[in-house]
């Protein structure tokens, strides 16, 4: 078994990430979608509306875009978790289920990224929590730099979307208003945003195996079901990307990835204030396919955005992701206002469980950069290490205090200046800092 500090060295190192993405994928994909639709028919159920047209990514896209340290990848899932209130915590500390894979990952540089021998034995035991956990790490990390490279002068944020469908959409029988009656959604938007500009919207939906790559044919199938349920703009014009990350046990893993072009996805706020707060809307659930001739079209399942909405939308992206950001920080205090009520607000607001609570009560300066937000002691190989959560103190002040705005325009004229270094020496631990201002960090603690 590996030394405690051994494992913290792993974490900060890079390593190779295999993507793939070509016409035959395209073409597997295809060909287990058309399988499951005929099981369904077989046992009359209903078909799925997917998303047409998926395609490979361009080599020249993924080229050389995914080496990726372990950290940066449970730095990318621990962001996307912070509004899951999937546990006890109630959101204030889900976070933290990232570090449950801090032992789960190998590779070097001159090597691709694969299971360790503990990720392995995880595998045995957790499979579908696991390899869904970790693919979305692996998929967020990768969907932000892809996304940066072809838009280098906008911001990319990462918004679940769930958290932010709420606001307008009754998605569960547990919401207050018209239910959508739908399961199929993307499980994240990506924002592409300059300030003050109309930004563009792309639906992920991102899952994970342990099997192999028939596996990942039949969730890339699935997946083109969830980004289609979202659509802003014009029927079918909305783009969009699926993948599925396959962690064999034995070998490096891969991330199969596809993507959908469109015309759609555009938002525009002109004259909206994202400062203001968000109420919940009550959006009448369904997606409107054009009409045919003179008949009427029946809305089909889903979730649709319309010009009518675009500002609205929005701002709902920019709060929600604002709200993600400052509970990573531990602060329900700062989260709660970004939220409406069918958000969860109230989860950031009452009673939490024991031992299951963030408070932003901590401080720690890395690459000459003064972080504030939250640290979590645990044991790691029977030793006592620490983990950082937090975001640069000066941005982190805009949201407290309500000034997204600024707290935008300041991170988008950084998004380019913020320190890549994996390990800070005097902290003595790996560190990962995102161009949001967040950053995750961990060292062992002397005993």
């Amino acid at each position: 078994m590996k030394t405690t500090a051994e494992v913290l060295k792993d974490l900060a190192e890079p390593s190779n990430v295999a993507a793939h993405s070509n016409p035959e994928l395209a073409g597997d994909v295809s060909v287990a979608a058309a399988d499951d639709d005929k099981q369904r028919e077989e046992k009359e159920l209903d078909q799925l509306r997917r998303k047409p047209g998926l395609r490979p990514i361009p080599a020249k896209d993924l080229g050389r875009l995914a080496q990726l340290t372990p950290w940066d990848v449970l730095h990318s899932f621990g962001r996307a978790i912070t509004l899951a209130r999937r546990g006890a915590g109630r959101g204030l500390a889900e976070h933290w289920g990232c570090l449950k894979y801090n032992q789960a990952l190998t590779g070097n540089s001159d090597t691709f990224m694969a299971l360790s021998a503990e990720g392995r034995e995880t595998a045995d035991y957790y499979k579908a929590l696991q390899s869904g956990e970790l693919g979305t790490g692996f998929a967020l990390a990768i969907a932000t730099r892809l996304l940066s490279r072809r838009h280098p002068q906008h911001f990319v944020s990462i918004v679940p979307a769930d958290t932010a469908l709420r606001a307008g959409w009754a998605l569960t029988s547990r919401d207050s208003g018209t239910k959508s009656g739908y399961r199929y959604r993307p499980q994240f938007f990506a924002e592409v945003w300059r300030p003050g500009e109309p930004s563009r919207v792309f639906p992920i939906a991102c899952k994970g195996n342990h099997s192999g790559l028939s596996a990942s044919h039949t969730q890339l199938a699935s997946a083109s079901a969830h980004v289609e349920a979202v659509h802003i703009g014009a029927w079918d014009e909305t783009p969009c990307l699926v993948f599925s990350t396959e962690l064999p046990i034995d070998g490096p893993l891969m991330v199969h990835t596809l993507e959908a072009g469109g015309e759609g996805g555009w938002l525009d706020a002109p004259g909206r204030v994202l400062d203001h707060a968000l109420e919940d809307e009550n959006v009448y659930p369904g997606i409107q396919p054009p009409a045919q001739g003179d008949k009427p079209t029946e809305p089909e399942p889903g979730y649709h955005v319309g010009p009518d909405r675009y500002a609205w939308f929005q701002h709902t992206l920019a709060r929600t992701a604002a709200a993600g950001l400052s509970a990573f920080a531990g602060d329900a205090r700062a989260t709660a206002p970004y939220l409406t009520k069918r958000q969860g607000q109230r989860h950031f607001a009452g009673f939490t469980h024991a031992a299951t609570d963030s408070v932003q009560d901590a401080r720690q300066r890395f690459f000459g950069i003064d972080f504030v937000g939250t640290d979590h002691v645990f044991r790691l190989n029977r030793k006592r290490v620490e983990a950082f959560s937090g975001v640069a103190e000066d941005l982190f002040r805009h949201l407290e205090e309500g000034r997204l705005e600024q707290y935008r325009r300041e991170i988008y004229a950084r998004r380019s200046t913020w320190p890549r270094d994996t390990w800070a020496p005097r902290w003595n631990g790996p560190v990962s800092i995102h161009p949001d201002g967040s950053v995750l960090a961990m060292r062992l603690l002397r005993n």
